[in-house]
């Protein structure tokens, strides 16, 4: 499968690092023009140049800016105008003892994983719908389904995505808008490494850390290890393409394959 993506214009969120370079890696090796976001531009240039050195592709240009924030919102959108494809990666995470988050923690995770992206759709999604054409991609995590103990404000915040995909989708039925989210598992970013020494300790080898962690935390995986960033990417390359034309309010999974999952 050829995918080519010419003439696309792709903002990925939160792509200095992680899943969200591998996204903006992969979307530019398919031909799109590629913006980088962050919410420093020094952060945000260094990450533009590994993203061309990777990628091949020197279509790619900077949108610097806090999406937790309305101004930094404002600041992207007005470095970046329009866009085909939407990509909303940005997230934060981490473990906290459930009675022990209170309520500003609660509201950051909320404005970072989930408002951030509301604000994005609402600004992006009419420009695509009178194109005709367009996709919005909102990274969810199995935690959205599967919520761990230890992460119940994140979890809530990834089954929230999965409630602003479907209702979107809704709003753009028959547009050639498609709005997906993809369900992503535990994955190899350096974020993730030192969640999981938080969980297991410094002194296994990272080898044993990741086998400790997965029997440990995260039981229902199929594969049992941690999933590539670049996993990830090849589904989101894939949904943002025209081939993905008939797939939209789904949350599809790059998960590992729970065992005994309640999704589809």
């Amino acid at each position: 499968m050829q995918i080519d993506l010419s003439g696309r214009t792709a903002l990925v969120t939160g792509s200095t690092q992680g899943i969200g370079h591998a996204i903006a890696v992969g979307l530019a090796r398919a031909g799109a023009r590629v913006a980088v976001n962050g919410r420093g531009a020094q952060r945000v240039t260094d990450a533009m140049d590994r993203v061309r050195a990777d990628s091949g592709s020197d279509d790619v240009v900077a949108a610097v800016g806090d999406l937790a924030t309305e101004e930094g919102a404002a600041a992207v959108r007005e470095a970046v105008p329009a866009v085909d494809i939407l990509v909303n990666n940005l997230g934060i995470f981490g473990s906290a003892a459930p009675l022990e988050i209170d309520d500003a923690e609660w509201r950051r995770y909320f404005e970072v994983n989930v408002l951030s992206a509301v604000r994005l759709i609402r600004a992006y999604l009419p420009g695509m719908t009178e194109q005709g054409w367009g996709r919005i991609l909102n990274l969810a995590s199995d935690s959205a389904v599967v919520i761990p103990a230890e992460m119940i404000h994140y979890g809530m915040t990834k089954t929230s995505l999965l409630a602003v995909s479907r209702g979107f989708a809704k709003e753009a039925a028959g547009t050639g808008v498609t709005v997906n989210s993809v369900i992503a598992g535990p994955t190899h970013t350096g974020g993730v490494e030192d969640f999981v020494r938080e969980l297991v300790g410094d002194e296994p080898s990272w080898d044993e850390a990741q086998r400790e962690f997965m029997i440990k935390h995260r039981p229902q995986s199929l594969i049992q290890r941690l999933i590539e960033p670049e996993e990830i990417a090849h589904m989101v390359v894939y949904l943002a393409s025209p081939y993905a034309s008939a797939t939209t309010g789904g949350a599809l999974r790059v998960d590992g394959g729970y065992v005994d999952s309640i999704l589809p």
